[in-house]
């Protein structure tokens, strides 16, 4: 009975010991997680409200707004799945704290059991006469190795009831720094609840204003809309102009290729294979930055009848701030786009990327670029202040989701 009852524990030790090095990986990842948000919370609050003195508009401020409750909501989930995980990581350990008592309770009452029989019998006589009882050599032998025996099992029990006791106390320790841990996520989350909350009044504020203008404002975005699209069309327009005469002055059999696909040379079928190779990968193309706007079909939050549509994502960095090529390639193009600034196209086989909204160009057409290379400066909107750029991937003519490609995006 007391053999199953150490193996049963052995199994429960072992059993938990897997379960607390599963949900440790897991409270790694959901810390790192964390602290992403925090520095992007950090980045949001320099970038977007790094002062009052800029004019924004209504639509501005409300979707400045937008992205800083948006982060504080994620930090909410992300803190709200720690302290979920640190309850359960702390009654795991006070089940095994039970779990240790119990056995250590067991060992200790064995042990006291060892210890008196041992005082019995300790004297030197009793255990000669032990051995001179013995009937035969034999006998005697066995005796022998017997007292040695039970003095190495009574050595190996007090060794067990230290490391028993070490380990409690370990666990007693671990315990009180996740409850430690706890209560400082627990505060944290009421805090950004609190400032959550202040955010929502603000926002109530502004969507007032509106909806009072509703009309207006839709008008608005839906300029801008038209803008975005007709600079998309330029640099399509561009890209298929330059596939046609790439493949015009190209050596390569063009029997794999089309008016809206590169005819690739072997070096420029390795660098896309490259490219490709280092999706999810790739480099952010600024150095610092938090993505304002993302790719894709978004409905507008306030205006539920109002949709628009992104063919990048826009990157709200630092004043200043230089975008950089996010792989090795060659410069396609330098586009002075009409009713914007200047764009670099960096070609990589048969894929493209786009830096929108650019000065000061440092490279020419023609250029091969590495990795982090920088390009050109970010224009910085003088009316609100913002520095922004529109960045974009095609593959051929096909537009990507940047998002799947650069690292944490």
């Amino acid at each position: 009975m007391r053999l199953y009852r150490t193996y049963l524990l052995v199994f429960i030790m072992s059993f938990f010991i897997g379960q607390v090095s599963a949900q440790g990986n897991k409270q790694k990842k959901l810390e790192e997680k964390r602290k992403l948000i925090l520095n992007e919370i950090k980045q949001i609050n320099t970038l977007l409200f790094k002062t009052k003195k800029e004019e924004k508009s209504v639509l501005t401020q409300v979707e400045d707004l937008n992205t800083r409750i948006s982060a504080q909501e994620n930090l909410i989930r992300i803190t709200n799945q720690q302290a979920n995980l640190l309850t359960r990581e702390i009654n795991d350990n006070l089940f095994k704290i039970d779990q240790l008592r119990e056995e250590l309770k067991v060992l200790k009452e064995d042990y006291a059991r060892m210890i008196n029989k041992s005082y019995k019998s300790k004297s030197l006589q009793n255990r000669v006469m032990f051995l001179l009882s013995s009937e035969n050599f034999l006998q005697a032998y066995k005796r022998m190795q017997y007292m040695k025996q039970y003095s190495g099992h009574r050595k190996k029990q007090g060794e067990s009831i230290k490391e028993k006791t070490e380990l409690l106390q370990q666990l007693n320790a671990d315990l009180i720094a996740q409850k430690k841990a706890k209560n400082a996520l627990i505060e944290e989350n009421r805090s950004a609840k609190v400032n959550l909350i202040n955010e929502k009044k603000t926002q109530e504020s502004l969507m007032a204003s509106l909806k009072q203008d509703e009309g207006k404002f839709t008008k608005q975005i839906r300029a801008k809309q038209r803008e975005a699209n007709s600079i998309d069309k330029q640099i399509e327009a561009l890209i298929k102009a330059a596939i046609a005469e790439s493949n015009k002055s190209s050596t390569v059999k063009k029997s794999n290729s089309s008016s809206t696909t590169f005819a690739l040379t072997e070096e420029a079928k390795a660098l896309a294979a490259n490219f490709t190779n280092n999706k999810g990968k790739l480099p952010w193309p600024v150095k610092n930055g938090i993505v304002i706007k993302r790719y894709g079909k978004q409905r507008h939050p306030q205006l539920p009848n109002v949709t628009t549509f992104n063919s990048g994502v826009e990157i709200a960095t630092n004043s200043s701030t230089k975008a950089r090529a996010i792989f090795a390639g060659e410069v396609m193009e330098i586009q002075q786009l009409k009713g914007a600034n200047k764009a670099i196209y960096i070609q990589h086989g048969n894929y493209i990327t786009v830096y929108n909204n650019l000065t000061n160009i440092q490279v020419k057409k023609g250029d091969k670029v590495t990795t982090k290379q920088e390009l050109g400066s970010i224009f910085t909107n003088p009316t609100n202040g913002k520095t922004v750029l529109k960045f974009l991937i095609y593959k051929n003519t096909n537009r990507m989701n940047p998002a799947d490609w650069v690292y944490r995006m």
